[in-house]
């Protein structure tokens, strides 16, 4: 259970992933990225049906289902375009002079508004850092942002819930720095040598 506003975090996560997607050009779409099965182009469309998901739920209280898929074959800027309207949309939806729905239904479930935002929050951070990784670019989580997530992480990311687009921890030095601590949590390794592709 998530007992504290995580709003202030959605911010510069989105920052952040829109500075890491800038990185995209054609070529890249092809490149491997930290999530074994999917290319920048599949990572890519799947971030952005994850962010409306999250919009829908935002904005109407409920989840319905699976968005309209954006398709992995469009080209970068038409991607990277959705990317940037979808995460601007979710985060205009969550500031506070909008809607004011405190859960959200799923199928069968209930989830609180700050647990929504705060999958927004991983989603768009760590798939941010994939997407920067897989266009050979080192650009870490910002600090302040990979410790606010560290401390929300372990609520969200449980071991059941680690398949597909999380691996199990990987050690990490006592010295290293938020972001390398919370990319480790996730099963990435975020001093490593970047994807040569």
């Amino acid at each position: 259970m998530i007992d504290k506003d995580v709003s202030w975090l959605l911010p510069p996560a989105i920052e952040y992933a829109l500075e890491c997607v800038s990185h995209i050009t054609q070529e890249s779409l092809t490149h491997q990225t930290p999530c074994a099965e999917w290319n920048l182009a599949e990572l890519l469309s799947h971030v952005n049906d994850s962010l409306a998901i999250l919009h829908e739920g935002a904005v109407l209280g409920f989840i319905a289902g699976d968005p309209m898929a954006v398709p992995g074959d469009l080209p970068a800027d038409n991607l990277v375009q959705t990317f940037t309207g979808r995460a601007r949309q979710f985060l205009a939806a969550v500031t506070p002079a909008s809607g004011d729905e405190s859960s959200v239904a799923i199928a069968d479930r209930v989830l609180s508004r700050d647990i929504m935002i705060a999958v927004g929050v991983v989603e768009v951070a760590i798939h941010g850092w994939d997407i920067a990784c897989s266009c050979n670019v080192r650009k870490p989580i910002p600090a302040a942002l990979a410790s606010g997530i560290m401390e929300i992480v372990p609520m969200l990311v449980t071991d059941d819930a680690r398949a597909g687009d999380f691996g199990r921890p990987v050690l990490v030095s006592p010295l290293a720095g938020p972001s390398d601590r919370l990319l480790a949590f996730l099963g990435r390794e975020g001093s490593a040598q970047q994807f040569v592709n």
